[in-house]
């Protein structure tokens, strides 16, 4: 796939004849809503086989082989060029498709109240070719041991359709938090485990989940030897049914890291005990916090390469948010929160108040600001196909497992289109 950054006067008619594809397949690729008002700055997936790349003073087919990972025989011959071709600035070379890798997806997706939407039944079965898990947020313990079940309707029919695995997502949350008392409980009473445990087993044969997945938040400090403890029971209990286990980790950059979300999640010890882990590599930039990218390509390097050095990389799938937000400026802690947008959302809100897309390299993340109906400011961080891919390449150079998405429901069209140029994506 190529990824073009829209510049100041250019069109869908123009971009397409930059690369010989029709308007059409541009505008149905990226979904655009407008296809003859194009934002300044967004960035478009250009549905072609491999990539081109313009040629710029001092480029030599070496040093260009170099950058996208190619030899510069291979460049030359893709190219029907001598091997020591002088390079012509302004001309364009092909770059060839490389190599997929196989790897694990799997997306959240948070039914509420007690039916699947009809728009997140849609977003599943749109994303279902594109994983490997799908994964119902959540069960919830309940204090005797026994479990709240989420609406489910026909995902599983929706996953059994395209080969995706059933994860079942079990949590402490109680209302709309997670509940340090509520995993004391469940951590610390031996026949409440049992209870629970079977509990677990048996929903998940009757409803044909295939991976156990607990995402057991905000634990007291004193507990992380006794959720060590819990999970070396429950994986005993899963895998002799023949079942998966894996967890969700908050991003931690050290094993002295503590706090309410940090302490208790012990890196090494779920590394040896789970089949994989999903590490929660995003809200950086959160609803109640100041703007800033909400996953920030630095801060997420910093905590999967912390990651490696407790668990191999086989084991580690990179949490990936579908979405950003926009903030009503002045920011002031403990004012009102910031509304969570789709990327789609937020070009069309660049769109409607004319504002260009800008790009922070070093965050890997677009941006922009406007001013509303009411003359207030806005600050807009969200994700697109730039932000994407450093991320996917990251999970390349480091040889993860795979990409976990929250969540299911806020439209990326682009993201679909980068795994499967990326990845070979494993079905179980």
């Amino acid at each position: 796939m190529q990824i073009h950054v829209v510049q100041s006067g250019q069109s869908l008619y123009g971009i397409a004849g930059m690369y010989g594809v029709s308007m059409h397949d541009i505008a149905e690729a990226n979904k655009l809503a407008e296809p003859g008002r194009l934002v300044v700055g967004q960035a478009l997936v250009i549905p072609i086989a491999g990539m081109y790349y313009w040629v710029r003073s001092g480029d030599t087919l070496s040093s260009v082989g170099r950058t996208f990972g190619i030899s510069e025989s291979a460049l030359a011959q893709a190219n029907q060029l001598a091997p020591q071709a002088a390079l012509r600035p302004g001309s364009r070379l092909y770059i060839p498709q490389r190599p997929r890798r196989a790897a694990e997806i799997n997306a959240y997706v948070e039914p509420h109240g007690h039916n699947v939407s009809a728009a997140l039944r849609t977003a599943s079965a749109e994303a279902a070719p594109h994983l490997t898990y799908l994964a119902p947020f959540s069960f919830r313990i309940r204090r005797d041991g026994t479990l709240q079940e989420p609406p489910l309707d026909d995902l599983p029919s929706i996953a059994a359709g395209q080969g995706v695995t059933m994860m079942m997502v079990v949590t402490n949350l109680e209302g709309s938090q997670f509940s340090a008392r509520l995993g004391e409980l469940a951590l610390r009473d031996p026949d409440m485990q049992s209870r629970l445990l079977e509990e677990i087993i048996r929903t998940a044969k009757r409803l044909g989940f295939r991976d156990i997945h607990f995402d057991i938040e905000h634990l007291r400090p004193a507990d992380k030897e006794a959720y060590n403890a819990f999970l070396r029971r429950a994986a005993a209990r899963i895998h002799s049914e023949g079942f998966l286990m894996s967890t969700a980790l908050a991003p931690k950059t050290s094993a002295a890291q503590t706090g309410a979300w940090y302490t208790a999640h012990d890196y090494r010890a779920h590394g040896e005990i789970a089949d994989f882990v999903i590490i929660m590599t995003y809200e950086w930039g959160y609803s109640g916090g100041p703007p800033m990218p909400v996953s920030p390509l630095p801060s997420v390097r910093k905590v999967l390469k912390y990651a490696l050095t407790e668990m191999p990389a086989s084991k580690i799938m990179m949490g990936q948010n579908l979405y950003g937000y926009d903030w009503t400026l002045p920011y002031v802690h403990g004012g009102k929160f910031a509304r969570a947008i789709s990327p789609q959302q937020a070009i069309k809100l660049a769109r409607d108040h004319n504002e260009a897309i800008r790009f922070d390299r070093t965050a890997q993340a677009p941006h922009f600001e406007y001013t509303d109906r009411q003359g207030r400011r806005h600050v807009v961080w969200f994700e697109d196909a730039r932000s994407i891919q450093a991320k996917f390449d990251l999970v390349k150079e480091l040889g993860l497992r795979g990409v976990s998405y929250w969540k299911l429901g806020l439209a990326f069209p682009q993201n679909w289109l980068l795994i499967e140029d990326n990845f070979e994506v494993v079905k179980r």
